[in-house]
């Protein structure tokens, strides 16, 4: 069969809306939907479609699939000690050219990286199975084994809101596709097996942005842990690379089916390469272009805020607001008047006086990330952008794992009347990428595998 044969069953109301959005698909496949597996078949369908005339590097042998995952290591290897090297003889950065940038492609990934491990949430019903475990080990490796430092989501979305970037509302509809993948393979796990192992194939190899990235962040300041994470645990040697051909070594059926499942593993592979990758998103990056885009989305808020006392080229703050598209004309205006001095320190910037600090008259008007475009704008390029704009939030430091909320306990009273095998059934829910970073989830996390080692 088919990777679209298997999908021939899709109900004829979901073909309705063929072209729905990708981030309304992520949002769906993010709740209980009872349909939620019929939506991910039927968003599947064209995507395994257009992955089936890609190109990819597989060998045409699943047996030289370890032999393949070490040369692929070793190259990323010395490209990233080739990248050492350059640093060190004095390059600049590759990837990021101030915090601003670091910040923009952290939010970018954001829908992906939220969702991280998501395309083998359904293996989980297979806890039984022993063909499974290298498959299940990943998952429950991304999901921390419920300890709340490594839980890679959890992670992830400590680290946006450090930074003010934890709104994702504005990023265009692409950012949203690959999680919206991940998200359809973990709802499609039974009909999509040998794509999901695919899937997880190609993920799971160790990529050379994922090098950089770690190296350039810490150098912004930024903590690299969920960088460094995977970088420690993709390693093609006893990580996630190896149990990913691992796995696919023991799911291969023999005979006739070999063969097409191959194959379909193979199509499953090429999804990872849909929609725009890291490298893509930092090469995106317009510093200007994001300032302007930021300003516009203020103003709608903010043009009928400020008092007519204060006029700026004869324009008073509300009217510069007051029309869509003038935020141009409006930065060149600060310039030119001297609230805004590029190519020095922001602090010498009257404008950046205005916003930065609890003295400030426009204190709080604008998220860590926005006053980072900012100040790396009005920077531009002083101190080579390494400077932070200042007040990144601080996390609670809070163990959520031990916090005994509603949700929480509420599960514990369920459990406690239950068999292990209905716990078991109870406890699977809990795990899904939804729910899995949550406290209540990071303690299902744990039981589910005391449990699954004490029935097996």
């Amino acid at each position: 069969m088919t990777s679209i044969e298997c999908l021939s069953t899709v109900p004829a109301a979901l073909h309705e809306r063929p072209n729905r959005p990708n981030h309304e698909i992520y949002a769906r496949l993010l709740t209980d939907d009872p349909e939620a597996g019929a939506i991910a078949q039927a968003f599947l369908q064209p995507h395994l479609a257009a992955a089936g005339d890609m190109a990819d590097e597989l060998p045409a042998d699943p047996e030289q699939l370890l032999h393949w995952s070490r040369a692929r290591c070793a190259a990323v290897a010395a490209q990233y000690a080739s990248y050492l090297a350059s640093r060190q003889a004095g390059e600049g950065r590759r990837y990021f050219r101030n915090t601003a940038h670091a910040l923009y492609f952290l939010q970018h990934v954001g829908p992906t990286k939220a969702v991280d491990g998501a395309w083998l949430a359904g293996v989980l019903h297979h806890w039984q199975d022993v063909r499974f475990d290298h498959l299940q080990a990943i998952y429950l490796e991304e999901l921390g084994e419920g300890v709340p430092r490594q839980n890679h989501v959890l992670i992830y979305r400590q680290l946006l809101a450090e930074h003010g970037c934890d709104d994702l509302s504005d990023l265009g509809d692409e950012y949203y596709l690959q999680g919206a993948i991940q998200l359809a393979l973990g709802h499609g796990c039974d009909a999509l097996l040998p794509e999901v192992i695919g899937y997880n194939l190609g993920y799971e190899q160790l990529p050379l942005h994922l090098l950089i990235s770690a190296y350039e962040l810490r150098e912004l300041g930024i903590d690299p842990h969920y960088f460094r994470l995977h970088v420690t645990i993709d390693n093609a040697s006893t990580g996630h690379a190896r149990r990913a051909v691992k796995a696919l070594q023991d799911l291969l059926p023999a005979g006739e089916q070999r063969a097409a499942f191959y194959r379909r593993m193979k199509s499953g592979y090429r999804l990872n390469d849909l929609g725009p990758g890291s490298t893509a998103v930092i090469q995106a990056f317009d510093l200007k272009r994001e300032v302007l885009a930021m300003l516009e989305r203020k103003a709608v808020f903010g043009r009928h805020m400020h008092s007519d006392y204060c006029r700026i080229e004869n324009r008073t703050i509300n009217q510069w607001l007051a029309t869509p598209g003038q935020m141009e004309a409006f930065l060149d205006a600060l310039i030119r008047k001297g609230w805004i001095k590029r190519g020095e320190d922001p602090t010498q910037s009257r404008f950046w006086r205005l916003i930065d600090g609890s003295p400030a008259v426009m204190f709080g008007v604008f998220s860590v990330y926005e006053k980072q475009l900012l100040h790396d704008w009005i920077a531009d390029g002083w101190q080579d952008g390494n400077s932070r704009a200042g007040g990144a939030r601080n996390p609670t430091g809070e163990d959520i794992g031990q916090v005994s909320d509603s949700e929480t306990l509420t599960l514990h009273k369920t459990l406690q009347a239950q068999s292990p095998l209905e716990q078991m059934n109870t406890l699977i829910p809990w795990l899904a990428p939804q729910r899995h970073w949550r406290p209540a989830g990071l303690f299902a996390t744990r039981r589910f595998m005391q449990l699954r080692k004490a029935l097996r």
